[in-house]
Formats: C-alpha cells, sequence, structure tokens
C-alpha cells in the first residue's frame, strides 16, 4: 500500500522534536514543508530524509502540491488562518492545540471544515497516550464498575517562555482540560483558586462536577520547582481505582470489601502495567508514551478512509469554551 504524503507548514522546535519523527513512524511521507524562510524548510526535509519541496509560501505549495493531507505546528495566533486557508483548499487538516485562542475562532474553523467536506483534528496527544487509552478503556467497559471520581495532578516549568495566565491554560493545561472531557465527560459546573502572577510561575486548583455525576479536583504547577515535568491521575471507581502515573506506569486495583473481613487474607491485588525498557526503544519511546505517534496514526486512518478524527473541530469547541471558564473563574 502506498504511504500517504502530508504537506507541513511550520519546522519549529516542537515540530521537528515530535511532529515530524511521529508522522514518520506513523508511516507518512513528507511531500514538502513550508516556512518563513526558505532555509528552514530545506534543513526540515534534509533532516528527516525527504526529496520532498521547500517553500517559503504555504500559498504556493497548497496551489503546487497534490498531497491533500497537510500538518500545521505554527505559533498560535497564528494557526486559525492557516488552518481555514488549508481547508478551504480542500486538504485535510491536523493542526496543533490550540485551534483559537478564544470561542469565535473555534467556531469558525469547525464550521469551514464542514463546509468543505474535509477532515480536521487537533492535537490533543494525551488522548492517544497508551496509560490513559487504558484508563479510557476501563472507564468505558465499566470493568470495575461506574467511576466516583478522580484526582489529577500535572505539574511543570514552563516559566522560560509563558509569562501569563491566559497563556498557561491556553498553551499548556488546555491539554489535561481536554483530557477531563475526554475520560470523564462534559463539566457542567467548576470552581478555581490560584496563586502566583503568572511571571513568577502558577499554581492553580480546579474543581469539577460533570453531567454524569462525576466529580474531580486538578492541581495545576507552573514553576521552575517542576523541572522535572509530572503528571498522576487517580480515579475512583465502584469496585476500586487506578492510577495512571507519569505516563509510564498503569496501576489497577480490585477491591474486595464485599466479603466479610478482607483483611484476613491476601485477597486484594493490584496489576501493574509498565512499558518495555531497553537499547532497542531508542529515542521513540517517548514519542509513542506520550501519544504523539497515535495521533498521527489516527490522523492518517480517518484521511485514507474518510473519517471523523478524535477530536475533530466540533470537539475543539467544547476544550476552547472549558478554557475560557477556567480563565473566568480565576479572574
Amino acid at each position: 500500500m502506498k504511504k500517504q504524503e502530508l504537506c507541513f507548514i511550520g519546522a519549529g522546535l516542537h515540530a521537528t522534536n515530535n511532529i515530524f519523527p511521529s508522522a514518520l513512524l506513523a508511516g507518512a511521507d513528507i511531500a514538502a514543508v513550508s516556512t518563513r524562510h526558505l532555509e528552514g524548510a530545506k534543513d526540515a526535509l534534509r533532516r528527516f530524509g525527504s526529496t520532498g519541496r521547500a517553500y517559503d509560501d504555504y500559498q504556493v505549495m497548497l496551489r503546487e502540491e497534490l498531497c491533500k493531507n497537510v500538518v500545521i505546528v505554527t505559533q498560535a495566533p497564528d494557526t486559525p488562518a492557516l488552518v481555514c486557508d488549508c481547508l478551504q483548499a480542500g486538504k485535510n487538516v491536523f493542526t496543533d492545540k490550540p485551534l483559537g485562542l478564544n470561542l469565535h475562532q473555534a467556531i469558525e474553523t469547525a464550521a469551514i471544515a464542514k463546509e468543505n467536506g474535509v477532515q480536521l483534528m487537533v492535537g490533543f496527544m494525551k488522548r492517544y497516550a497508551p496509560v490513559y487509552m487504558r484508563l479510557k478503556q476501563l472507564i468505558d467497559s465499566q470493568e470495575l464498575g461506574r467511576v466516583h471520581s478522580f484526582r489529577a495532578l500535572f505539574a511543570v516549568d514552563a516559566t522560560s517562555w509563558n509569562k501569563s495566565k491566559e497563556g498557561f491554560v491556553f498553551l499548556v493545561i488546555i491539554h489535561y482540560l481536554d483530557l477531563i472531557r475526554h475520560l470523564f465527560g462534559e463539566v457542567e459546573e467548576l470552581c478555581g483558586f490560584e496563586s502566583g502572577n503568572g511571571a513568577d510561575g502558577l499554581s492553580q486548583c480546579i474543581s469539577v462536577r460533570c453531567k454524569n455525576g462525576v466529580v474531580g479536583s486538578i492541581a495545576f504547577e507552573n514553576h521552575n520547582a517542576w523541572s522535572r515535568e509530572y503528571e498522576t491521575m487517580d480515579v475512583t471507581f465502584e469496585g476500586g481505582f487506578a492510577r495512571a502515573e507519569d505516563l509510564t506506569k498503569f496501576t489497577l486495583h480490585r477491591s474486595s470489601t464485599g466479603k466479610d473481613m478482607p483483611w484476613r487474607d491476601l485477597s486484594e491485588k493490584d496489576e501493574v502495567f509498565v512499558p518495555f525498557s531497553g537499547p532497542v526503544s531508542g529515542t521513540t519511546r517517548d514519542l509513542y508514551l506520550r501519544g504523539f505517534v497515535g495521533e498521527m496514526e489516527h490522523f492518517l486512518t480517518c484521511c485514507e478512509y474518510g473519517r471523523t478524527p478524535c477530536p475533530d473541530g466540533e470537539d475543539n469547541i467544547n476544550t476552547t469554551q472549558l478554557c475560557e471558564r477556567v480563565l473566568q473563574e480565576l479572574k
């Protein structure tokens, strides 16, 4: 089967460290790259062994390339206009988050995708991280019964490049807010508190109640104390609990509380799942565990078979709206 071709707009640090190599691992070919400066596009093509064409004008690339699928990884303020142009040119689009820094932009791009009958996928890669895919499967199957609650922590040091509350919400924790929606459904109520001024770091605590009754709390940290990025999520079910830790460990605990005095024996058990770690994994292990490869595989499949990607433009509207609600609550 012939590999699917991708045209790229943008070849910055995130694109070349994560998205380009993940696309190749997912089985794609790089047909063309467009950047503001031609040398940047040529460098990206050389780095990833592509014989495709380099452009310094993405509009020219859209006209001249037969490739139907475009990947956009650019600065957040530039993204909506680029996405709209590509959609109106009849291209399927994968774009890194955020797609829109306000609700109006999210609604507009989703509508244009629908009008032109093309696929639009937004890169919320945590949905495709194996640890969260396993958690999602556990929730949907109700293997441990229904979910009662969750408790999460996401801690990172983004202070060197992010100095505002708005930037922290739309460029960093948007991933986790989208993940909460994906796992537990739409948020009906929320409240929040924060400390810090953005420039010197932020600490945020958000409590939510979802429409299905699930309640949860999330702690977000943006401080140089967390130069070692860390995330964990505990989920309480009817029949046990599960913990997803740092993208590399999943613990499933089955409770035996239905027995008379279960402390008398060794009846309870934990199942612990971790990825293989060895020299053959190379540097691609991180791209798989963080979900970058999984999301690119999904996008390519949707393009090939005309399926609606997850998340699509409509889904992105709800995540954008949740970001705005969080910002409003923290004012």
